[in-house]
């Protein structure tokens, strides 16, 4: 794998690059990666052997001009138009396919973006994920706020006009546990109409907990689905168990969620087979649970804090373009979101043709949402960023861009009787 993704050992302090050693001496480093740790729920699904079934057989090499073009002339997507659609032989059709694209947004979503935002709420974590800033070596400032503090970042976040918001932790069971998480979202029920997660896997009965909290939705990024790839990019922890990861969503929804979120992080292995593979694992739910709603990420690689080479790797705006075209036209009603890890110029373009969601007010770190709204000084008491972001448009500002585009932003359409 590529060195340029694991946290630079020159820019730890002597506390954390001993750290790293312990962990790597730990009996569970590197466990194998597709076997269930104790307490991990096994559900009995076919999806994930169907979607692995399509991406094993995924040449896109094969895929000629002939065809992308007898795709795109297809009133109805088929799974091999799809294929065809996220060749390299589509990238020449890419304004064709950005027409095709824009149709079927407009079909469905007419002129519509919906907003939300992101709120931390802890980033310490017990996972060795060598691209992310969180992961457990990491020399980071860790915080977790209780609740006196989540409930002033809400005050905060709701009072700029914001109805939808995606709480996310980093995944420590010890530090996050299911039931404070719980208290997260009923507080977040009093502030939003809309309430996210993006949280660690948990099981059924778990799941089911957290909706009855409040929570509406639950988004995972299995980050990718090549489990060579993930065996060497995830080497301790949960998430290192792969299958679990898997079937996250499928157990949210048996839990009661009323929609789930999918995505890959492109960049981390072949973005082709990847995109497919998150495009196939919606497919087959869509269909075993059709009440669902369903939504599609398409995030690349960014920088971390310790190692600013990271980067997507051969995933361009073109490329991203492309998946994100071929998403719309073979998943119609699916939502796309597109997150400020992308440029502000990129997301303003993509609004129009595919996407249909954007976060606006973007923080990555912990309980400093404050500052970054109103200007005021930060204390310093905060914990440090996720990831860079690139686009970080305050929600007032992304409001208007999309007005100024000819869009209608959205912040809510879901009402409870």
């Amino acid at each position: 794998m590529e060195n340029s993704f694991f946290v630079d050992s020159e820019k730890l302090s002597p506390a954390a690059l001993e750290k790293k050693h312990r962990l790597e001496n730990d009996p569970s480093f590197r466990t194998n990666h597709m076997e269930y740790m104790e307490g991990m729920e096994i559900i009995q699904s076919d999806i994930c052997d169907k979607v692995m079934q399509q991406v094993r057989s995924y040449d896109y090499a094969q895929y000629t001009a002939r065809d992308v073009v007898a795709a795109l002339e297809h009133e109805t997507c088929s799974i091999e138009d799809f294929k065809a659609l996220l060749s390299p032989a589509a990238e020449p059709y890419l304004e064709r396919m950005a027409q095709r694209a824009k149709a079927e947004t407009g079909k469905h979503f007419g002129n519509t973006v919906y907003l939300f935002t992101p709120l931390y709420i802890a980033n310490y974590c017990e996972n060795y994920c060598v691209y992310c800033g969180f992961n457990c070596y990491n020399d980071i400032r860790r915080m977790k706020l209780n609740m006196e503090q989540i409930d002033h970042e809400m005050k905060v976040i709701a009072d700029s006009g914001m109805e939808e918001i995606l709480m996310l932790t980093g995944e420590s069971r010890a530090k996050s546990s299911v039931e404070y998480i719980g208290e997260a979202c009923k507080l977040a029920r009093r502030y939003f109409r809309m309430v996210g997660l993006e949280i660690y896997p948990v099981n059924t009965d778990e799941y089911r907990y957290l909706h009855e909290c409040g929570a509406d939705y639950v988004t995972v990024f299995q980050e990718t689905y090549d489990t060579d790839k993930y065996e060497t990019l995830h080497l301790r922890g949960h998430k290192r168990v792969w299958p679990y990861r898997f079937d996250s969503q499928e157990r949210a929804l048996m839990g009661g969620m009323r929609g789930a979120g999918f995505s890959a992080l492109l960049g981390l292995s072949d973005f082709r087979k990847d995109a497919l593979a998150s495009a196939m694992h919606v497919y087959y739910l869509q269909r075993k649970y059709p009440h669902a709603e369903m939504s599609l990420s398409c995030p690349r690689l960014r920088p971390i804090i310790n190692n600013d080479k990271i980067n997507p790797l051969d995933v361009h705006e073109t490329q991203l373009c492309q998946v994100l075209c071929a998403y719309r036209i073979f998943l119609p009603f699916v939502g796309i979101t597109v997150s400020s890890r992308e440029s502000e110029s990129f997301r303003n373009g993509i609004v129009k043709i595919a996407a249909t969601k954007v976060s606006a007010g973007v923080s990555t770190g912990i309980g400093d949402h404050e500052s970054k709204y109103s200007g005021k000084e930060s204390d310093g008491a905060e914990g440090d960023e996720q990831f860079e972001i690139s686009d970080g448009r305050s929600f007032d500002k992304m409001y208007k861009d999309m007005s100024s585009e000819g869009l209608q932003p959205v912040l809510n359409d879901y009402l409870y009787v």
